[in-house]
């Protein structure tokens, strides 16, 4: 099922990597931050942890809305979390601590959570689901981990780690979509507009970023 009315997609996050991610796949959100204080949540399940806290996003983005009539608008909201050995870790509290966790998750594995949670404004309809993702970790050295903490990345991302940036040739492999790992899962994506009765396709800009025409299918 196709919109008959123009959809506009804003994504309730800060991250450049979501949105380069939704930009390589024809999608050109509006971003729009959510200011959602993440302390406030806590939870024992990382599944829960971060569907709850994209739920939040999602919902304080959409207070901040005045929708169009002559458009059909939807609020994406995104927040992952690792899972690794028994706890849930977020972005590290700073370089010690990101430090810390890169040595004892080097040569070992964890599953990188992402919960995703659509908002159809006009139809006041929610799609919400938790895309899981496993990551294996390179052993790697006590200087590599010095250098990579040093560029500050690790800082700023779930987990101390990405796999779409430095510290991609950290990670041996994974298990599951990769981007899950980078914030946003495309296929659970599609997913979550065919419960709203949407085609991915409907969300394409007409041009693609390889420059050629795109006719939409709806």
């Amino acid at each position: 099922m196709s919109t008959s009315l123009p959809l506009r997609l804003v994504l309730a996050s800060q991250s450049p990597a979501r949105r380069k991610l939704l930009h390589a796949a024809g999608i050109e959100p509006d971003v729009l931050v959510s200011g959602v204080d993440e302390s406030q949540v806590v939870s024992d399940r990382a599944e829960d942890l971060c569907l709850e806290l994209a739920r939040l996003k999602a919902q304080a983005v959409l207070g901040r809305l005045r929708p169009s009539p002559d458009e059909r608008t939807l609020v994406l909201g995104c927040d992952s979390v690792l899972a690794f050995d028994g706890e849930i870790l977020g972005k590290p509290a700073d370089a010690a601590d990101a430090t810390r966790r890169w040595r004892r998750m080097r040569g070992r594995s964890g599953v990188l959570h992402t919960g995703h949670c659509l908002i159809d404004v006009v139809h006041e309809a929610r799609a919400e689901a938790v895309a899981s993702t496993t990551v294996h970790f390179a052993d790697i050295s006590d200087e590599e981990i010095a250098a990579y903490v040093a560029t500050g990345e690790p800082l700023a991302v779930a987990g101390a780690f990405t796999i779409d940036g430095l510290g991609g040739p950290f990670l041996t492999g994974i298990e599951g979509d990769p981007g899950t790992v980078v914030g946003l899962s495309l296929p659970l994506l599609r997913t979550l507009l065919a419960e709203l009765g949407l085609n991915v396709t409907d969300l394409w800009t007409k041009v693609a970023p390889g420059g050629q025409e795109i006719e939409h299918l709806g």
